[in-house]
Order: structure tokens, then sequence, then C-alpha cells
């Protein structure tokens, strides 16, 4: 099983696609029937024997560092992976740590996902000034100490985005610092619909920029014969051409859940104190056994659902924008569904002829990446 351990809520940036958000007019942080925990403590408080206890019922447990920002808990970080008795382990941050993080913690990862957007304008103009220099300053030193581990661009997408520009140019560095790409879409987390241009700028840039990005993608399997990894792309295309469908990509509430600050369990890291949901918590409960969490709602008769498994399970429940805006973000799932579809007869020729494998479709599922922006 993978699991979120978020160690502080405490973050040191404010993008505008986050905490940001919170000084909006009218932004309220949950619906208007959800009854939220407040009495949640802003770091990890709970008995660590207890946490490695509960982990240990696990035979193969891979625990992921959460927050906040993770890395303002270093002291935390060394000490969990001192003593859990945890298969890999693996860390969500902002970057901005990283340059001052000491090496032989770094090389005890298996995976980082590093928050960027794009280009440095871009990044800048979402996460503050700076951002994206001390950001690609950590990542670079990460891959001159020799971090051999896989190295994620955890980009969030909105408005600003051009999405194919903002992709290729994190794929395109030319020292290559990232093994890997994912991006998620700002939609449909919160109340912030009415002030958004969203539909248009998904049917007018995002939709096209991602036909063309899966142009790119098959292109680059044809004249390089290698797959990048494009986790938007490369797990649903996995399914695809293996005819199989998905619960959601992300593993919330079947393969992949959360360790709150106080030892709840939910089924989804940024579902904190909607306790309403939650799954049990580390002292009372089995780690292989923990209750299975569906989407609900229109989610669960949808052509789509075998595909994107419901995109998000706390908009799901929450549903923060009205119907009508909902079904432009389905637009989108159905847009990567058909750009995927379309290119399936150009990597199945691929495959026949030995250019690509299947192999080369290979991933960590559950990893952080939520797969369906």
């Amino acid at each position: 099983m993978h699991f979120h351990l978020l160690l502080t809520d405490h973050c040191n940036l404010c993008c505008t696609y986050c905490r940001g958000k919170a000084f909006l007019p009218g932004e309220a942080p949950a619906g208007p029937d959800m009854d939220l925990d407040w009495t949640l403590p802003a770091e990890l408080q709970v008995d660590l024997d207890r946490l490695y206890a509960f982990l240990a019922r696990d035979p193969s447990p891979v625990l992921t560092f959460y927050g906040g920002e993770p890395l303002l808990r270093t002291d935390l970080i060394r000490t969990i992976m001192d003593h859990a008795p945890v298969e890999r382990f693996l860390i969500q941050t902002n970057g901005l740590l990283l340059p001052q993080v000491e090496p032989d913690l770094l090389m005890r990862f298996s995976t980082i996902l590093v928050s960027v957007d794009g280009a440095r304008d871009l990044t800048d103009r979402y996460r503050g000034r700076g951002t994206y220099d001390t950001v690609m300053r950590g990542v670079r030193r990460l891959r001159s100490l020799g971090y051999r581990g896989e190295v994620i661009a955890r980009m969030t997408v909105a408005e600003a985005t051009e999405i194919e520009d903002a992709v290729l140019h994190l794929a395109g560095l030319p020292d290559h610092p990232f093994s890997s790409l994912h991006w998620q879409l700002d939609a449909n987390f919160s109340s912030d619909y009415p002030g958004r241009d969203f539909r248009c700028w998904a049917e007018t840039s995002y939709l096209p920029g991602i036909r063309r990005l899966v142009g790119r993608w098959v292109e680059e399997m044809e004249e390089h014969g290698r797959v990048p990894r494009w986790y938007p792309f490369l797990d649903t295309t996995e399914d695809l051409l293996q005819g199989r469908g998905s619960p959601l990509r992300c593993g919330s509430g079947h393969a992949n859940y959360s360790i709150l600050t106080d030892g709840a369990l939910s089924p989804c890291p940024i579902m904190v104190g909607m306790k309403a949901h939650y799954v049990g918590h580390i002292t009372e409960s089995d780690p292989m056994h923990l209750p299975l969490v569906s989407v609900n709602g229109e989610c669960t008769t949808c052509h789509l659902l075998p595909f994107c498994g419901g995109r998000c399970l706390y908009a799901s429940i929450l549903k923060p924008w009205p119907e009508e805006a909902r079904r432009s973000v389905c637009a989108t799932v159905q847009g990567l569904h058909d750009a995927l579809t379309g290119a399936l007869p150009q990597i199945r020729d691929l495959l026949t002829s030995g250019r690509i494998r299947m192999e080369d479709f290979a991933h960590e599922k559950y990893n952080g990446c939520e797969i369906i922006p």
C-alpha cells in the first residue's frame, strides 16, 4: 500500500492556485454542509512507535512525505526514515529547500516530485518571483550529487499556461534534470469558477495543446525509440493498449491512503479535516483492510469512468463547481481520451515493429501523480 504522511501544514510559498486562494473574496475551504475538523494539529503529533506498528502490518508499505512543505521538517523525515519499516520513501516538495538538504538524505528517496509549472516566467507568475531559479538549482544539484531515482516535474496548469510550451520546456532542458512530467489542472478544487475563464481556455488553448503534445509524444517514439514519461499519457495509454480500465488512477481510496497529523486515515491527502470521510486511525486500523472509497454522483454512470476512474475523489464529494462548469472539466478528460485513442494505431505499429516495447510504458503506480489532469 502507498501512504501519504502529512508532516506539517506549514508552507514557505503562497502559490496562486493553492494557499493564495484563501485570500480570494468569498472563497470557502469547503462546501456549506461540510463538517470540518478544525482541531487537527498543524504538525505531525502521533506516537512514532504507533506509526511504525501500523506500517509494519503492511508487507510492502511505500511512504510519501507530504505537507504543507515537508522539507520544513527534515529532522522528522530523517527520524522516520531511520526507523520506519518501509520499503520505499517518496516526497512531494515545492523544491525551495532542495539546495539545502543533506546529500545523504536526498539519496534515500526513490522518487522526488518537485513542483514546477513550466518555464521561469510562468512558474514565477504562479508561485512567486525567483521560485523557478531556486527550484532548478535544487534539481540540478540532485543530479550533480549522483541521484539516480525518479525526479518528477509536477506541474499545475491554469489559464496562464500554454500546455505545449510548458511541457516541452521542461522535457527539453539540455541537462535533462527531470525523469518524468506530470500536470494537474487547477479545476473543480475550490469555489473559484465564477472568476475564471476556464471553459474558453480549455477549448481554445489547453485541448489543442494536448492534441499537439500527443503527436509530439508519438514522434519521439518513432524517431528515438523511447516513450517519454509524461504521466497523463503514459499510464492511460498502457491501459488502453491492454484493454483495461482503472479505478481512481491516483490510488485514493483503494491503493493510496493518507495519514493525517493526528493519525487519522483519509482516502486522499487533500481531504484534510473531512472527518465524515475518514477510514480509520493508525492505532486501530489494519492497513491491509482499509475501507474502499469510490467516486459518486454523475461519475458512476459516465462512459469515461473506466478511462479516468472518476478523476478526483475530493471533487466528486465536494462538487465546488456548478454542474455546467464540471462538464467543462469532463470535456478535458474526453479530449485527452480522444487524442490518445486516435494515436493507438500508430503506437501499436511501433510496438509490432519493435521500435518500442510494452515494457517502455512501465512505471510505479500511485506515486503521487493523479494521472488524469
